[in-house]
This record gives C-alpha cells, sequence and structure tokens, in this order.
C-alpha cells in the first residue's frame, strides 16, 4: 500500500473480512511509502518457501544469487540453515498470528521481536494488515516497534485489493481453500515484480522425490492447522506454471557452481 494507490479518506475494504472496512485516515496514511519502494522490474527472484524438502538440498548459494529474496512467514536463518536456505533477503512476511503466538502481540517485551528480525538485514516485512479485523492492531504495533527501535527493518501493508485479486485469480484456476498460502501470495507478488522467478521449498508432500520422508519445514515437523489452505492444489497449479516455463521451481538438491572450474 503506498500513498499513491491509497488516498486519504479511501474507504478500504478487507480482503478476508469481507463486511468490514476501514476509513484510511491521517495517522494510517502517514504509515505507508509514497510510491512502490522497489526499483522496477526486480531482475532475477528467488522466492523461498518452508518446506522440509530444502533440508540437505545445499541451495543457499543458489537462493542468494538472486538480486530479490522473498521469504514467509519470520523464518529461522541461523547458520546450521544458511547452506540449505541461503542468508540473503530483501523482504520477509509476517503474519499477524506470528506476532501473536511467537511474540504475544508485542503488548509486553518487544526486543525479543527486534532481535528476531536483525537475522533479516535491510528487509522489508510485509504483512497483511488490512485482511482480518484482528491483524490490524498487531501489524501497525510491528510498524511502530521496528521505527521506535531505529532497525533496518521497514515494514510494507499488503494491499488488500490485490491479496483479494490474487485470491480470485486461484479461484479460477481451481484452488479452492478458505486462503491462499502466504507461499502462493508471495509468487504471484514475484511474478508481477520480476523477469525472472525461482521458487524454493514448495513441496507439501513428507515423501521427497525419491520417496525418503521429510520432516514438514526445513526447520520443524509441526503440521498446519487442517481445512485451511489447499496445499497440493496450490503445489499443482505451481507445476503447471513450471512445465510451462513461467518460472522455475528447484525440487532436487542444487548443483554446486563449477564455473570457476571451467578453463580460461
Amino acid at each position: 500500500m503506498t500513498k499513491v494507490n491509497t488516498p486519504l479518506g479511501e474507504n478500504l475494504w478487507f480482503d478476508g473480512e469481507f463486511l468490514y472496512s476501514l476509513t484510511i485516515d491521517n495517522a494510517t496514511y502517514n504509515l505507508f511509502p509514497q510510491d512502490t519502494p522497489f526499483k522496477l522490474p526486480l531482475k532475477k527472484c528467488s522466492v523461498v518457501g518452508n518446506g522440509g524438502i530444502l533440508k540437505n538440498s545445499g541451495c543457499g548459494k543458489q537462493i542468494d544469487q538472486a538480486d530479490f529474496v522473498m521469504r514467509c512467514n519470520l523464518p529461522p536463518l541461523s547458520s546450521e540453515y544458511t547452506k540449505d536456505v541461503g542468508s540473503k533477503t530483501q523482504l520477509v512476511t509476517a503474519n499477524p498470528s506470528i506476532i501473536d503466538k511467537r511474540f504475544q502481540n508485542l503488548l509486553w517485551s518487544r526486543k525479543a521481536f527486534v532481535d528476531s528480525v536483525r537475522v533479516y538485514n535491510f528487509s522489508y516485512v510485509y504483512m497483511p494488515a488490512f485482511s482480518m479485523k484482528g491483524g490490524t492492531e498487531p501489524s501497525i504495533r510491528v510498524y511502530y516497534t521496528l521505527a521506535d527501535f531505529s532497525t533496518n527493518q521497514t515494514v510494507l501493508f499488503a494491499n488488500p485489493n490485490f491479496l483479494r485479486n490474487v485470491g480470485k485469480f486461484w479461484k479460477s484456476k481451481g484452488i479452492h481453500s478458505k486462503r491462499l498460502s502466504t507461499g502462493l501470495f508471495m509468487v504471484s507478488a514475484a511474478l508481477s515484480l520480476c523477469e525472472e522467478v525461482t521458487i524454493y521449498g514448495f513441496w507439501p508432500f513428507q515423501l521427497d522425490l525419491n520417496g525418503k520422508f521429510i520432516s514438514h519445514h526445513y526447520y520443524d515437523n509441526i503440521l498446519p492447522a487442517t481445512g485451511f489452505h489447499a496445499m497440493p492444489e496450490e503445489f499443482l497449479q505451481l507445476w503447471f506454471l513450471h512445465k510451462s516455463g513461467v518460472l522455475k521451481m528447484q525440487l532436487e538438491q542444487c548443483k554446486e557452481d563449477a564455473s570457476h572450474l571451467k578453463p580460461h
């Protein structure tokens, strides 16, 4: 959301709660950047999901070679994972539910949250502040927390009109779920912002390509609540995009860059 596409006084309809709207007042309007802060088009983008298929993939270097790296839902990037998932981040999403569960909605200590986002360096934190009524306050609290602590991160709010249109588009392609996954929203955003998109960690199955058991996430095996997302349906659509050359889906282990071995 920007000052250009969301003027003062506009009546903004939430995309997740269809009967709820908000009038953009001065305080809210001042949270938006003047215009899109990225230099468009972005060239080469990596969108990194959190699937267990990333574990032992050795894809970190390849992910970090992109010009712009997007990550989902404040994933851990400690040294034990960087070989597989990289460390570079230009944009990371944060669902208000994570702010609630992990950081008590920032109502008590805010330092734990500030410390945890340091790993994302100079990145944007992308939040759906105007999707569900209950997510607005935590999202705005994230904005002020990062501003108060003068961190390197800047909060951007997802435009509910964009989220609504993305939802309608994928519904027309046969994805029927209460809500699309954050990953599919980010892939959709990347396809509209980037010239070349490679996606990693998008694999919703318990077995890898060789029939070997893998954990749900690369960092844990906590399964999501059922009945909310339709991950296999989403995967199928992403696979169609991969097969038609719209994006590249990385499912196998990444090969080491051997360019330095070639004779000059």
